[in-house]
């Protein structure tokens, strides 16, 4: 996996189900760990990119909820509330590591509009050249549809499309991408790598990941489409093993590798937006 090795700008995404315990409220010892080891990762030279879920969440676990609502309204104000704890948690714990941190809520018109998404180009962009680490979101407060891109799956690969990421890495509940599913199926193994993604691979991605988060399997197979497509090479770790991070970036195995699709569409890595 030297794509990671030699990535200099990543995309990392963090599901809710990896944020939280069961009921709902942050699971600090997993979100410090986190932090420390992108921390740390920014002081080897990379610039870190962080898309969050765990805003509703959060939110769900101070309002004293007994379980996630189902309406539009209750799931925007619990994001409400969440989104303000999970950004205060978020500069804390940077700043233990002298790194800034900037949030970035983002809806889906941002994508359909082009003179929009320049402007998040154009934002993205200075963020990083002031040296911070951007955390993204999707603006569930605002948002009239339910869960826009999917537990952030989706968000992710744009983010990573619009910022002209080398890779991008999912943070999930599971060790990747199995032959069938690992809770009911026994036999299921991991997949390392997945140079093609087709029906069989869109087959096997099934369910959602728990329910703390929206996205599943499938959600992740979209997002890993919109990456390679885009030569942006993707994985899939275990979240709950934040170690892995450095294992991938040191060119290790670990996870699924989802394998970029070489000089198709826009490229990634030409660094037009680098300076």
């Amino acid at each position: 996996m030297n794509c990671f090795q030699n990535a200099r700008r990543i995309v990392v995404k963090i599901g809710s189900s990896t944020l939280t315990h069961k009921s709902g409220h942050i699971n600090i010892r997993r979100m410090e760990q986190i932090v420390k080891v992108l921390s740390d990762i920014r002081n080897s030279g990379k610039e870190v990119i962080l898309v969050s879920s765990g805003a509703i969440a959060v939110g769900v676990g101070k309002l004293g909820l007994r379980e996630r609502p189902s309406d539009t309204a209750s799931k925007q104000a619990a994001a409400a509330v969440g989104q303000c704890e999970l950004m205060y948690l978020y500069d804390k714990m940077f700043a233990e590591y002298n790194h800034n941190v900037s949030q970035v809520l983002m809806t889906r018109d941002i994508i359909e509009s082009e003179q929009r998404k320049q402007n998040a180009v154009n934002a993205f962009r200075r963020l990083i050249d002031f040296g911070t680490i951007p955390i993204v979101n999707e603006n569930d407060t605002v948002a009239v549809e339910e869960i826009e891109f999917g537990d952030n799956d989706t968000l992710s690969a744009v983010v990573a499309k619009l910022t002209c990421a080398d890779v991008l890495v999912l943070m999930s509940d599971i060790d990747g991408l199995y032959s069938g599913n690992p809770r009911t199926d026994p036999a299921a193994t991991l997949i390392p790598r997945v140079e093609k993604i087709d029906q069989t691979i869109e087959s096997i991605a099934q369910g959602a990941g728990s329910s703390r988060g929206t996205g599943g399997m499938i959600t992740k197979i979209h997002a890993a489409r919109l990456a390679t497509e885009a030569g942006i090479d993707m994985a899939i770790i275990n979240g709950e093993q934040p170690q892995q991070l450095y294992q991938l970036f040191d060119g290790e195995g670990v996870g699924t590798h989802f394998v970029a699709v070489p000089n198709c569409g826009e490229s990634a890595h030409d660094g037009s937006d680098r300076e």
